[in-house]
């Protein structure tokens, strides 16, 4: 099977399943009475959308499992040997951690009956503990080494120990990022379907063509344009820190799937301003004793208060990561 071919097969299924569960999930999600709390400090409008179902993350990362463990066994059969197949699973691992963080977190925010669960060091815990399994995973199985690669010029430097520093701040900051951008109808998976258009296109590019990237792109498309169809503004469902924490996890794995794990800063820019807007308005607030550099934090939210559409915000942000990720190709 050519991997054109395989990409079609892997992104026709995901979003078909991913589709297929978002519609019975919904109602499941509501007789449970898994509603989203809306939190008094943020935009006053929002709170329309309280009890909204949440957790809808389910819906994709179920058939991105499947299709994608499914799609590495191909892989593997295919080429004899695991080295496209591993880094695959890895980064599935990687997702599926960050979901179970995020479903633990969902889970204590409606037991809580508040939007407030973990800790942010409980989080950030568990985040370093399943980057930490990540990496032992690719350096054991997959031979990672301590070469950074600097996109754009094309030079490699050997920092040793040091890389595995830096990989744990990239995987965390990546999944808390991309949790972050989940704040308005449809924002993070808008996003994150243009990242895997990006991923998708650097496996068909790499040389004999990375299959593993390839299927990577095929499930990201598949599952955030499936989950779109109920997610877009006015949104039905949610796909709470379950869903925006295992988007994180594979958008951070793939980078580190192609050995580029700095392109990442480049096609995701846009997740690193949401966070970037966050950490600026809380340092200008405590710095001024009170004035905001902001409307709101993060970014989105600011353009909410100047006035934009929610549908307005999705499209420039997805416009200006489709740029980014285009900037992105020519630096692998």
């Amino acid at each position: 099977m050519e991997y054109k071919i395989l990409f079609v097969i892997v992104l026709a299924l995901t979003f078909a399943a991913a589709a297929v569960i978002s519609r019975f999930l919904i109602p499941v999600l509501k007789s449970k009475k898994m509603g989203q709390r809306i939190l008094e400090i943020g935009p006053r409008w929002h709170k329309s959308k309280e009890g909204t179902p949440t957790m809808g993350g389910i819906a994709f990362i179920i058939p991105v499992i499947l299709f994608g463990v499914a799609a590495s066994v191909y892989l593997w059969v295919r080429d004899g040997d695991p080295s496209s197949a591993l880094p695959l699973v890895l980064t599935l691992c990687l997702g599926l951690f960050g979901g179970l963080i995020g479903c633990i977190d969902d889970m204590a925010k409606l037991r809580n009956k508040r939007n407030e669960g973990l800790t942010a060091p409980q989080k950030f815990l568990l985040q370093v503990l399943a980057a930490a399994l990540y990496l032992i995973g690719m350096r054991f199985f997959c031979g990672m080494n301590t070469e950074l690669y600097i996109p754009y010029f094309k030079v490699t430097f050997d920092i040793g120990i040091f890389y595995y520093f830096f990989a744990l701040i990239l995987i965390c900051g990546m999944m808390n990022s991309v949790n972050l951008t989940d704040g308005i109808d449809g924002l993070a998976s808008g996003v994150t379907l243009v990242v895997g258009v990006f991923f998708a296109a650097a496996g068909f590019r790499a040389p004999g063509t990375d299959g593993g990237a390839v299927v990577l792109g095929g499930l990201l498309i598949g599952a955030t344009a499936g989950f779109l169809i109920y997610n877009f503004y006015p949104a039905r469902v949610f796909m709470g820190d379950t869903g925006s924490l295992f988007l994180g996890g594979l958008v951070v794995g793939g980078a580190f799937m192609l050995r580029n794990p700095l392109i990442v800063v480049v096609a995701g820019l846009v997740y690193i301003i949401e966070t970037l807007s966050v950490m600026l308005q809380v340092s200008y607030f405590k710095l001024t004793h009170g004035k905001r550099l902001f409307r709101m934090s993060p970014i989105h939210h600011h353009f909410e208060q100047c006035g934009w559409s929610e549908i307005k915000i999705v499209t420039v942000f997805s416009a200006v990561t489709l740029l980014l990720c285009v900037a992105a190709y020519f630096g692998l």
